[in-house]
């Protein structure tokens, strides 16, 4: 049975190939595994050619027999050759290819230039921008798997207190939540679309390692293994009356959500209390500013004025860089559009799905913060992740 329905599938074409002929584009190659897994229903190796107007094509260089199970498109045809991709590709238009789009914000430079050799007289646009567009509103079909992911979230956050003990290590925490994950059938893997960035599950950081500077490109990163992979879990053994974060991505079918929570074992310091109250109080006040038409930037702008009033300005979405944001788009990566920050471009619509994450650093002892997803509706934005937003005690 295919893993996605093709009414499903012709409708993500259909907006596709609206978009290519307004912009002028004759035909797109999709080749990155997730937009070809939204657009043709298999993560399969190959290429899935849409003219602007008619039928695509699903060519695949491996597994053939996986892609015709996968995907509910008539024509998948095996196609394992640079040679016999050009000849599909020019035969199967009905009028001359003058530009063909292509995802150049992730394509490797050698792999732009083989098919820049293939396609010579064909120039190559960048249709990224396009496919990111359409794939910012989600379906109801999308949406609930989104929801199955985000009751399979609330779930392990319920269960957190039975994994988190004195004298345990970071990552030993983490591999008792990631073994809930995967019995429950997670992937593992979270999709990430920036170059060179890597989310394995999520974050599991306490104490001091929680305000420590890191790669990742979002406001806490945590020590990590090793310096090969410096973010995430670490070895540093969890104490009493200190922060311990979770802020971990559940996926289901391929569909992410985004979800952080504190917890202690034992007191949190006054201090951090009141951070807390404050993240809870911006993370409000986005969630009733939020709904269709409202400009994402100025919910950003909200967001900085909130914690300007509070005197918590210093540390706000990281410490010593503070990232530009307050929330991002989730799907099928964890970085999608529409980004809630400075300069966004972004307006918000019916169907987005995004992640509110107002967090702070204190330097040298922890952060304290909040994480949730909500969809965006015709009345507003409905919040998706439901397990208690409080600082959560462990006895």
């Amino acid at each position: 049975m295919p893993s996605t329905p093709l009414q499903e599938i012709k409708e993500r074409i259909r907006k596709l190939q609206e978009a290519m002929i307004n912009s002028e584009i004759d035909a797109a190659l999709i080749v990155q595994r997730v937009d070809l897994f939204y657009f043709s229903g298999t993560g399969q190796d190959g290429h899935l050619f849409i003219p602007a107007p008619g039928e695509p094509q699903l060519l695949i260089r491996k597994s053939y027999e996986r892609a015709v199970d996968d995907s509910p498109l008539k024509e998948v045809l095996p196609v394992k050759s640079f040679s016999n991709l050009k000849n599909h590709v020019l035969h199967s238009s009905s009028r001359k290819i003058k530009k063909i789009g292509m995802e150049l914000d992730l394509l490797p430079v050698n792999n732009y230039r083989a098919y820049q050799s293939l396609f010579q007289e064909t120039e190559i646009v960048d249709i990224s921008p396009l496919v990111r567009e359409i794939r910012m509103i989600k379906s109801p079909y999308e949406l609930e798997f989104m929801l199955q992911a985000a009751r399979l979230n609330d779930q392990m956050f319920a269960g957190v207190s039975q994994y988190l003990e004195e004298g345990i290590t970071e990552v030993e925490l983490a591999g008792r939540i990631e073994s809930f994950y995967r019995k429950h059938g997670h992937q593992g893997i979270v999709r990430v679309r920036s170059f060179n960035s890597e989310v394995f599950y999520g974050h599991v950081m306490s104490g001091a390692n929680l305000a420590v500077p890191s790669c990742s490109v979002g406001p806490t990163g945590g020590m990590g293994i090793n310096a090969s992979m410096p973010q995430g879990a670490g070895l540093r053994t969890i104490g009493r009356n200190e922060p311990v974060q979770i802020d971990y991505v559940a996926v289901v079918n391929g569909y992410i959500i985004d979800q952080a929570r504190t917890f202690y074992l034992g007191d949190p310091a006054p201090e951090f209390l009141k951070i807390h109250q404050c993240a809870l109080k911006v993370q409000d006040s986005l969630a009733q500013m939020g709904g269709p038409g409202v400009e994402c930037e100025s919910m950003y702008d909200a967001a900085l004025e909130v914690v300007a009033e509070a005197g918590l300005s210093d540390g706000f979405m990281g410490h010593p860089q503070p990232v530009p944001f307050v929330g991002h788009g989730i799907g099928l990566e964890l970085d999608e559009l529409p980004v809630i920050g400075r300069k966004s471009p972004h307006i918000l619509q019916t169907g987005m799905v995004i992640a509110l994450e107002p967090k702070f650093i204190v330097p040298g002892k922890g952060l304290a913060g909040i994480e949730n997803s909500f969809l965006v509706t015709e009345t507003g934005l409905k919040k998706l992740t439901l397990f208690d937003d409080e600082i959560q005690i462990v006895s």
